[in-house]
């Protein structure tokens, strides 16, 4: 029964009924760091932040943020994320069949650099850190040459891929320190740092999670202001033992969970292919 409801998912999104939400482990089968607390790893092999923030990606950054200042964490964090990403069979498919909007929550910038392989119907949304700016910025927007928009989203783009914490890439912008954060979660209750074209594609739609867990209270508030007067038919897909929080999120929500690995996923991926034209 579980198979078969992820194959249902699957096929949904291939038709652009639910909108896939991606979190770190889709990044991670293409080698990319697997977790907020395996980056948070990475700053602390290189930075000794105190006992109180390790393991807590946001505090260990906003340590590195304050003590040597923004540009080293940014150094950083664009490191990490520098190596080219492998072959990573959920990003192609996603490229394959072009859905009309993706949610990639994670810094990896492997899905981006994939659709850019494509045809140059889509288009990139994402978060960026206030620090430094005067305006009051919440995102920016790309063409598929990476080209910014100031315009915003076309609505007439295939793909629409949105990436709410940013990319790490040089030239573009991330949330990743507690004070990145302190602007967008007070206003993001009301939807100010949604843009426009993402909340118009969720509506009616459904979302897939993959790869995400939501052990993480700013994790599950992203997630949960993202689905937001979004369709019906929630599904995420999570292997093993959920923590408290994580089952009360996913009944608030009306997510129903298939416990089986990412791995299951790309099985089922073989068996389909883009959809008609």
């Amino acid at each position: 029964m579980t198979r078969e409801m992820l194959r249902v998912a699957l096929e949904a999104v291939g038709q652009g009924r639910v909108v896939p939400y991606l979190g770190a482990g889709v990044a991670a089968l293409g080698g990319a760091l697997a977790s907020p607390a395996a980056l948070s790893a990475r700053i602390e092999a290189e930075v000794r932040v105190p006992k109180r923030a390790q393991g807590n990606l946001w505090a260990a950054a906003q340590f590195v943020e304050t003590r040597r200042f923004r540009a080293t964490l940014e150094k950083m964090v664009v490191a990490a994320f520098a190596p080219p990403p492998g072959t990573n069979p959920i990003h192609d498919w996603l490229a394959l069949v072009r859905p009309p909007m993706v949610i990639d929550a994670w810094y990896d910038p492997g899905l981006v650099r994939r659709f850019r392989e494509g045809p140059a119907d889509w288009g990139l949304v994402h978060g960026v850190s206030r620090n430094g700016e005067w305006a009051e910025i919440w995102h920016r927007t790309y063409g598929p040459d990476d080209s910014p928009l100031p315009q915003g989203a076309d609505p007439g783009w295939r793909t629409l891929l949105y990436k709410p914490h940013g990319v790490a890439v040089p030239g573009h912008s991330f949330l990743v320190s507690d004070s990145d954060y302190v602007e967008v979660l007070t206003e993001i209750d009301i939807q100010s740092p949604i843009p426009e074209e993402v909340r118009s594609r969720r509506t009616g739609r459904g979302f897939l999670f993959l790869g995400c867990r939501f052990d993480d209270q700013l994790l599950r508030t992203y997630a949960r202001q993202i689905a937001k007067r979004s369709g019906q038919g929630h599904v995420a897909v999570i292997e093993g033992p959920l923590t408290r929080m994580e089952r009360l999120f996913l009944e608030e929500l009306a997510i129903e969970r298939i416990d089986l690995p990412l791995e299951a996923v790309i099985e089922e991926l073989k068996t389909l292919g883009a959809p008609a034209a």
